[in-house]
Parts: C-alpha cells; sequence; structure tokens
C-alpha cells in the first residue's frame, strides 16, 4: 500500500512538473513572438489539466496581444475557476478595464490578483506593470510604481526588471530603462530580449550604427532569434529614411529582415498584421496587397484586412477596390479607426471623381462633384483625427492645381492649412490663396466672385506675410484678391496697403530685385491701381501714375488713367 501511496504521490509531482514545463515553454515562444506555437502549448495543457490557472492567463494574454479582447476574456474567467494561481485571470480581467476606461474596476482586479501572494511572490506585480504599460490606455507611472513596489521585495528578478525597463522607455525616461534592461540582462544572461532591448534605445536615439551592432551581438548569441531582425528592419528603415543617398538600399535591406523575422516566428495573422505595418511605412504596396490576401486566406472575417486591401489597392491603381475596401471598414464603428483610413478613402474617391485625360488634351475635364464632396469630407474627418495628416495633403492640391481645377485644390488646401504645424503650412496657404483667386479672377458671362471664397484666401495670404514677411508674391496676390471685392470699402483698403507693402519689400531687397522685368511689370500694376484707389485725392494719384509712366512711359492703362485724372 505504501508503494502505492509513493508511486502516485510522484506521478502527481511528475504531472506538475509536465505542467510547468509547458508553461515555461509557452513564454519562451511568446518571447520569441511565435504565438501560435504558444497558443498550441498552451492550450494542450489547459486541455490537459483545466485547473492550471496560469496557462489559461497566459493564453488570454497572447489573445490580447492579437487584439481579440473578447477571447482572452473567455480564458480569463475559465481560469478564475482554477484551483492552481487562479488570481492571475484578475490581471487580465483588469487589463480588459483598463483598455475600456474604468480605471476603478481595474485597480478592484489587480487587488484581487494579489491580496493572497506570498510574502516573496513577485511575479503577479510584473503582470500588473505589464498591464498597466500595455493597456490601449496606458498609465506608466502605476506600472513603474508597481514594479518598484516588487524591486524591493526582489531586486534581481529578472523579468520585473524587464518590465520595469519596458515601463521606463514608454514613459520616455530613457536613462532608467538603460539601467533596466542592463541590470535585467546581467541577472540573466540568456534573457536575450533585455540585450535586444539595449539596441532599441540606441535605435529610439537615432544612433543606428551603433544600434544595428548592439542587435549584431544578439544575432550572434542567437541566429534564431527571430523579435532581433524585426528590430534590424526598422532600423535600417529609419536609417534609409535618415540618409537619403542610401534610402532605397537600406529598405531593401530593412525588407530582407523583416522576411528572415516573419520565417523565425510563425506567419500568423498577428505576425502578419505587423509585418503589413511594416509593408505600409516601407511604401511597398505590392507586396502589401500580396500579404493581405494571404492574410484573407486565413481569416477572411478579421476587418483589419480591409485596411491593408485598401490601402494597396489605392496605391496600385486600383481605386473601386480601395473605396470598396475602406468604405467597409471604416463603415464599422466598432472597428479601431485611425486618420490614415480616412486619408486613403478620400484619396481613392478623388482618383475615381477626376478622371484623367491627356495633358495636352482640349477636352475639358468633368469632376463628380458628389464624388469628390465625400472625399474633401473624408480627408477632413483623417485631419481632425490625426493632425500631422495634413502633412500628406500638398501633393494632391497641387496635382489638382496643376490640373487648373482650383476649387477642387483650394478644398484639398483648406483642409491642409486647419493644422498651423503642418510642414507645409506657409506653401499650403500660399496655393489656398492662389487656387481661389484663379478660380474668381476669370469668371464668364457676368458670373458673380465668390466673396467667402476670398475672404479665405486674404486670410490664407496673411498667413503667408506673418510667418514670411519678405515673400513679395504673398502681397501682391493679396492686392489682387482684394482688388475683385469691387464694393466692399474694407477689402479696397487692405488692396491698397497690399500694393504698397510688395513696392515696399521689393525695394528693401535692392536693385538686383527691382530690375527684374516681372517686377517691373507688377510695380506698373501697383502704381495703376494706387492711382486709381486715391482718384479722390487728385494729388496723390497722379504721383502714383507717374511713377507708372516712368516705367514704361507708353502704357495704355497708364495714360488712360492719366487722362481720366485731369
Amino acid at each position: 500500500m505504501n508503494k502505492v501511496k509513493v508511486f502516485s504521490v510522484a506521478l502527481v509531482a511528475l504531472g506538475f512538473t509536465a505542467h510547468a514545463q509547458d508553461v515555461e515553454l509557452a513564454k519562451k515562444a511568446i518571447d520569441a513572438e511565435q504565438y501560435e506555437k504558444a497558443k498550441s502549448i498552451l492550450k494542450s495543457a489547459v486541455n490537459a489539466k483545466p485547473d492550471n490557472g496560469k496557462a489559461t492567463f497566459l493564453l488570454g494574454n497572447i489573445y490580447m496581444q492579437q487584439n481579440l479582447a473578447d477571447s482572452a476574456k473567455v480564458f480569463f474567467q475559465k481560469g478564475l475557476t482554477a484551483k492552481e494561481n487562479p488570481g492571475f485571470n484578475y490581471i487580465g480581467l483588469g487589463q480588459i478595464d483598463l483598455d475600456n476606461g474604468n480605471a476603478a474596476g481595474a485597480q478592484f482586479n489587480f487587488d484581487q490578483a494579489t491580496k493572497d501572494i506570498k510574502k516573496k511572490d513577485v511575479e503577479q506585480y510584473v503582470y500588473v506593470g505589464k498591464a498597466f504599460t500595455n493597456s490601449e490606455k496606458p498609465d506608466y507611472k502605476k506600472a513603474i510604481a508597481t514594479l518598484l513596489k516588487a524591486k524591493a521585495i526582489q531586486p534581481n528578478d529578472p523579468q520585473l526588471l524587464m518590465a520595469l525597463g519596458d515601463a521606463y522607455y514608454a514613459d520616455r525616461n530613457q536613462n532608467e530603462s538603460y539601467k533596466a534592461y542592463s541590470n535585467a540582462f546581467d541577472a540573466d544572461p540568456t534573457l536575450l530580449r533585455a540585450k535586444m532591448q539595449l539596441g532599441v534605445l540606441l535605435k529610439g536615439a537615432k544612433a543606428f550604427p551603433e544600434a544595428k551592432t548592439a542587435f549584431d551581438n544578439v544575432v550572434a548569441s542567437n541566429a534564431n532569434y527571430g523579435p532581433v531582425y524585426r528590430e534590424l528592419a526598422e532600423t535600417y528603415y529609419l536609417w534609409g529614411n535618415s540618409d537619403k543617398a542610401k534610402y532605397k538600399e537600406y529598405t531593401e535591406k530593412a525588407l530582407g529582415f523583416y522576411e528572415k523575422y516573419m520565417s523565425l516566428t510563425d506567419y500568423s495573422l498577428t505576425s502578419r498584421m505587423r509585418h503589413a505595418d511594416f509593408l505600409i511605412l516601407a511604401k511597398d504596396y505590392v507586396a502589401l496587397e500580396k500579404e493581405a490576401n494571404e492574410m484573407k486566406k486565413l481569416d477572411n472575417v478579421n476587418p483589419r484586412i480591409l485596411r491593408y486591401l485598401g490601402y494597396s489597392s489605392y496605391e496600385n491603381g486600383n481605386a473601386d477596390a480601395a473605396i470598396k475596401a475602406l468604405q467597409d471598414y471604416t463603415g464599422k464603428p466598432t472597428n479601431k479607426i485611425i486618420g490614415r483610413d480616412y486619408l486613403y478613402l478620400g484619396l481613392a474617391q478623388i482618383k475615381k471623381a477626376v478622371p484623367t485625360i491627356a495633358p495636352d488634351s482640349k477636352e475639358k475635364i468633368k469632376v463628380d462633384e458628389v464624388l469628390f464632396n465625400a472625399a474633401a469630407a473624408n480627408i477632413r474627418k483623417a485631419v481632425d483625427m490625426d493632425k500631422p495628416m495634413a502633412n500628406d495633403l500638398n501633393d494632391i492640391g497641387k496635382a489638382l492645381f496643376d490640373q487648373k481645377l482650383y476649387k477642387y485644390a483650394a478644398a484639398i488646401y483648406e483642409i491642409a492649412t486647419s493644422n498651423p504645424n503642418s510642414k507645409n503650412y506657409l506653401y499650403d496657404n500660399f496655393y489656398l490663396g492662389y487656387a481661389i483667386y484663379f478660380e474668381n479672377a476669370y469668371k464668364e458671362g457676368g458670373e458673380k466672385v465668390d466673396v467667402v471664397g476670398l475672404k479665405k484666401a486674404d486670410k490664407a495670404f496673411e498667413n503667408v506675410t506673418i510667418a514670411s514677411p519678405t515673400t513679395q508674391e504673398a502681397y501682391i496676390y493679396r492686392a489682387r484678391v482684394n482688388s475683385l471685392l469691387e464694393t466692399d470699402p474694407v477689402a479696397q483698403t487692405q488692396m491698397a496697403k497690399s500694393y504698397e507693402d510688395y513696392i515696399r519689400v521689393v525695394t528693401e531687397k535692392g536693385d538686383a530685385e527691382l530690375s527684374k522685368p516681372a517686377n517691373k511689370t507688377k510695380f506698373i500694376e501697383a502704381y495703376q491701381n494706387l492711382a486709381l484707389h486715391n482718384k479722390k485725392d487728385k494729388a496723390k494719384a497722379s504721383e502714383y501714375i507717374n511713377k507708372a509712366l516712368t516705367l514704361d512711359p507708353a502704357n495704355a492703362d497708364s495714360l488712360n488713367i492719366q487722362k481720366a485724372l485731369k
């Protein structure tokens, strides 16, 4: 009987060891970003032993990383009923609460997870800290405070130090992050992620050669550690952006390293989506479309695939497919829509609304007004959601301007100028005013000018002169814009002032600028309009027209104005 009892205890111990090994194997797979492999290990562990609460928590955590909160919640709730380590699952539920903006609910769950732990245990605190860091609504200060509390208990726990480094990094505290990662690697030299993160810090500081060396050292330690190749890919991409002479070479290297990363992970949907995001950065839209179609085979209902199909279809010349994919994606409020989704939808709609004709064609371009207005509305949504999207509008407006579609160009430039911090703010304001002026300057058949639009143009040119007081063209065009508002006395006063400012700015630049034929013509225009504006003051008006005639004694318009003033 005693032999049977001893044998039974040995079996239980063996079973416990096997399940602990499964958890450790799964953790290594998660660290290597082999999520499908980790899920397979953990599902087997849970099926073999449903009371393994830590396995259900880790499985739920993977689903959280894959943005599948509903699936994660199922495992967390199941894990709460486990006999072993059920408390970890409160941490997962707490992160879901954080993501949903329920900070109080999250704190309650975190307290439940840590209330009955042993005095020297810190693993639960590590995962609570990670939850605060990785949440969609993160609180880095609370993450750091939680992890420092645990550090006081176990100052050399490598996973704790690693999590602390991540929290400091997210909180933009590079020095403390570096210390934490270094200490984590010292505590466990097999912890390659800590060593890799030291390179990530260098990459973030744009020390690209040093970052590459750091990542090469990780590869030397373990050439099959997949995440380091993703970091190499991102490093070369950023390096190419900062060194335009090597942009093509480094982008190709980046794409090669990303393929290596994919081959060492598991080509799961999560890895493919991360790859797709990188392909967008690298502007490899042919590869993006291919990847999107591969993802579709894996999960035809995942809405994010529509984003990739939309972007790549637009860039590859298929506006209809882009519109369909992005309308389907943005049409569901539950999807995580970003500004670029609306931008690409608007771009695709413009491509369809504005037909392409030969540059030398005499045919008038017929724009689909309804579709163009929908496009402009979507582009405005993009900029409202993400102000830097305004940086992408300059080329779009210029393309419409070059086709003499001034009204439509102005609509795009108006959106672009809504962000005063845009890198193209000065240029976009100038072309906004420029486009509105040309749209109104040559009205036919008694058409009325757009008073509201012209006032926008006046403001746009004023913005240019404030930001760049020596930009003389802004003054002359501001004068011309206001000259079209013939019945507005305020506009006429501004017209005169702008012509005077133009004369002043050009004169201050000296003889080289004054002698240019284009400026001579514009000086004559300015003097003629100033003479007409001051016609009630004949002496002043005569002074202006005499200046015009000095520049060109035979100018018919100047002679007629002189005659009218007598």
